[in-house]
C-alpha cells in the first residue's frame, strides 16, 4: 500500500488522532467504525478499541504496517523535511543588509517550489535582483549555485573545499537543489553540476516536501513539470544532459516524485532515459534505506504509469513500458488519445473535475486539443471545483497559444448558439 500522509505530518497530532478514533470507535461514530473495520485485522464487536489499536489502526490507514513503523518514519524524516513555501521575501525596508537580503531572494525566486507561486513572474524577478547586485553570486555559493556560475563555483571552492556538501540559502538545501531547480538563465549548468559532484554533492540529494514520504530530489527538479503543467513547472533547459550525468554518477533511477510530475503529458523522453538506467529494478532504492520505507512500492510506482498511459491512450508509453517486462494484462489502451466521452471528468487520480480538454489545456498540447474540440468536446465546460474554462487552464498554466485556441473555440461556440436561439429571421424561434 502506497504511504498517504497529511502535509507536515506531526507525531503529537496522530497521538491526538488515535485517541479521537478511540473515542469515536466506543461512541459508535460511522467513520471510526469504518475505519477500524477496514485497517483493524480483527476488529472486536461493540466498538471496543485500545488505544494501542487505534494507534494501529491510524498508522495502516496512512500505509504504515503499525504504530512504530510510523512512529519511526517521523523519527527518520525530522531531518530532511523541507517547506520552500514557507519562505517569505523580506521587504526592502526590513532593515536587512540589501546585499543579505537579496542573496536569500533570489534562489527562493528562482527555484521551482512546487506551489502556485511558480510562474515565469517570480523568476523574472529573480532576475531583475541580479541584475540590481551583479556581485550575488561572487558573494553567496547557493546565488552561484543557482546561476550556474562554473567559474564563481570554482573560487567557492578554493576557499571552501566542502562547499558542495553544505546545505544553507533560503530553502537549507545543497547547491546542487538549488542548480537543479533553478529557471533563470544558467551559465553552464553541465559544468557546475559536474563541479558539484566532484566536490562530494550526493547524486541522490532531495528534500520531503512538507514532510511528505516522497522526496523531491535532483533529478526531480531537473525533470520537472507536474500538476500545473509545464507552463509554470518546466523542466529544466538542459534537463537531458544533467539527468544523464546524475544517472552516471549513480543517481537512483526511481524517482517516485519525477515520474509523477512527467506522467501527464504525452512525451516518454525522461521515461526511456530512466529505463535505460535501470527504473523499477530493485538496486539502489537510496531513499527507502534513507527512510526505512518507501513511499510506494516498485509494482506501485510502475504501475500508476501504466494505468496513466492506458487510460489516456498513450499507446506509445505502454509498449515502451512493455518492452522492459512492465505490463498489465487487466489493462486495455485506449486506442486514441481522445477519450469516449470528450467532456468527461479526465481522472480519478486528480479530484477537481477537470476533463480532458482541461487536461490538455494546462499542458498546452495543441494537438489534442484539437482533435478534443473536433470530437465535440465543449470548451465552455467548468471543472468542479476552480468553476473555470479550459481556456482559463490554459491562461493560468501559461500557455499562450493553447488559451487563443480555446478563445476562439469558445467565440465559435457562442455565435452557434446566437444563431441557434434566434433563427435565420432573427425571430427567437430558433
Amino acid at each position: 500500500m502506497a504511504l498517504s500522509l497529511p502535509g507536515n505530518p506531526d507525531l503529537e497530532r496522530f497521538r491526538r488522532d488515535a485517541r479521537r478514533l478511540q473515542r469515536g470507535a466506543r461512541d459508535g461514530a460511522p467513520q471510526a467504525l469504518a475505519l477500524v473495520a477496514r485497517h483493524h485485522p480483527s476488529p472486536a464487536e461493540g466498538g471496543s478499541l485500545t488505544l494501542a489499536e487505534a494507534q494501529l489502526v491510524l498508522a495502516r490507514s496512512y500505509g504504515f504496517g503499525s504504530w512504530p513503523r510510523l512512529r519511526a518514519y517521523l523519527r527518520r524524516s525530522e531531518g530532511l523535511r523541507r517547506d520552500p513555501a514557507a519562505f517569505v521575501e523580506e521587504p526592502d525596508d526590513s532593515g536587512a543588509d540589501p546585499l543579505e537580503r537579496a542573496a536569500r531572494s533570489v534562489p527562493a525566486l528562482a527555484c521551482l517550489r512546487y506551489d502556485g507561486a511558480d510562474e515565469p513572474m517570480r523568476w523574472a524577478r529573480a532576475g531583475e535582483l541580479l541584475e540590481r547586485h551583479p556581485g550575488l553570486p561572487e558573494h553567496d555559493v547557493f546565488v552561484a549555485a543557482t546561476v550556474g556560475d562554473l567559474e564563481i563555483l570554482r573560487r567557492h571552492f578554493d576557499d571552501d573545499p566542502r562547499a558542495a556538501t553544505r546545505s544553507g540559502g533560503p530553502f537549507d538545501w545543497p547547491p546542487i537543489l538549488y542548480l537543479a531547480y533553478s529557471r533563470v538563465p544558467q551559465g553552464d549548468a553541465v559544468g557546475s553540476a559536474r563541479l558539484l559532484l566532484d566536490g562530494g554533492a550526493d547524486p541522490d540529494s532531495g528534500y520531503l516536501w512538507q514532510g511528505l514520504p516522497t522526496p523531491f530530489t535532483v533529478l526531480t527538479g531537473i525533470f520537472g513539470e507536474g500538476e500545473s503543467g509545464p507552463g509554470r513547472q518546466p523542466r529544466h533547459p538542459a534537463w537531458h544532459e544533467l539527468a544523464l550525468l546524475l544517472l552516471e554518477r549513480g543517481a537512483d533511477p526511481n524517482d517516485r516524485q519525477a515520474l509523477y510530475n512527467r506522467m501527464f503529458g504525452r512525451d516518454d523522453s525522461h521515461l526511456e532515459l530512466l529505463l535505460d538506467h535501470g527504473l523499477g529494478r530493485p538496486a539502489g532504492e537510496v531513499w527507502a534505506h534513507r527512510l526505512g520505507v518507501a513511499a510506494e512500492s516498485l509494482e506501485e510506482m510502475m504501475t500508476r504509469q501504466l494505468d496513466w498511459a492506458a487510460s489516456h491512450g498513450f499507446a506509445r508509453r505502454t509498449a515502451l513500458l512493455a518492452a522492459h517486462g512492465f505490463t498489465l494484462d487487466t489493462l486495455d489502451t485506449l486506442d486514441t488519445l481522445r477519450p469516449a466521452v470528450p467532456h468527461a471528468a479526465d481522472s480519478p487520480h486528480l479530484d477537481d473535475g477537470r476533463t480532458a480538454l482541461h487536461q490538455a489545456a494546462l499542458l498546452g498540447d495543441l494537438d489534442l486539443i484539437r482533435e478534443l474540440l473536433e470530437a465535440g468536446a465543449d470548451p465552455a465546460v467548468v471543472d468542479a471545483v476552480h468553476g473555470t474554462t479550459p481556456a482559463g487552464w490554459a491562461q493560468w498554466g501559461r500557455n499562450v497559444e493553447a488559451e487563443r485556441l480555446l478563445r476562439e473555440a469558445e467565440a465559435r461556440r457562442r455565435a452557434r448558439a446566437t444563431r441557434t436561439a434566434y433563427g435565420p429571421e432573427g425571430d427567437g424561434r430558433g
